[in-house]
């Protein structure tokens, strides 16, 4: 705080840190990915409610690209028209700024067509639009009260708040999921099917392997698991 240099290699500042790391304990305990079981369940959840399909449309697109483009909360509720482009392999979302990217370069991310229409990103965002009517500005916006869209874009804890409602009405234990969950679902889920570092990276906008190989190795805990050898 008062501008001095910290030399985080010095050897007393690595011997307190491993000190209070062999005290504390250096695990993790993240939140659970949002898997594809997990993701189809509610959008399945969100076509039985007997609601506006304008308010299901809008639900659902904002799961399924916040699922399929690894998005961080705050990046999928930043994302504005002007920030997106439909070309026929898919969809293209100009990032502007992100978490890690604190001088502003921006990335861009594209979405694929699904062959499965009904958890297709691409479609369910396309058909949002129409029925919304958006021509500018957030994409992602609040109701007020009978369902009347208004220009203000959605919060980022309405992520959460959406997906644990959704969850909670599927029957799914919510508890364990947060914002967080739509981003490390995609990670997983990625690294299940057998993407590499670079192509999850190039996605989520990670800047280091480390994060991106925890979820590969959780990914195939039992698809590489030494007991699948062991004959019973």
């Amino acid at each position: 705080m008062k501008g001095h240099y910290l030399d985080t290699k010095h050897p007393i500042i690595i011997e307190n840190l491993m000190g209070i790391r062999r005290v504390k304990g250096s695990i993790q305990k993240g939140k659970k990915p949002l898997l594809i079981n997990h993701l189809k369940l509610i959008i399945n959840t969100i076509n039985e409610q007997k609601t506006d399909e304008i308010k299901k449309f809008r639900d659902k697109s904002l799961i399924l690209i916040g699922f399929g483009g690894g998005f961080r909360r705050t990046e999928l509720i930043s994302i504005d028209h002007e920030d997106i482009e439909f070309v026929p392999e898919g969809l293209k979302i100009t990032i502007k700024k992100s978490k890690t990217d604190q001088f502003g370069e921006g990335m861009i991310k594209g979405l694929p067509y699904f062959t499965n229409e009904i958890y297709c990103p691409v479609k369910n965002l396309k058909k949002w639009l129409e029925i919304s009517k958006i021509k500018s500005g957030p994409i992602f916006r609040r109701f007020s009260k009978g369902l009347s869209l208004t220009d203000k874009r959605l919060t980022d804890q309405s992520v959460v708040l959406l997906m644990k409602e959704y969850l909670n009405l599927a029957g799914i234990e919510n508890t364990n999921f947060a914002g967080h969950s739509l981003r490390s679902g995609f990670a997983t889920v990625a690294a299940e099917s057998g993407a590499d570092e670079r192509s999850i990276m190039a996605m989520t906008g990670h800047k280091t392997t480390q994060m991106v190989r925890r979820y590969i190795r959780e990914a195939n805990i039992f698809k590489n698991n030494a007991l699948n050898k062991v004959k019973f």
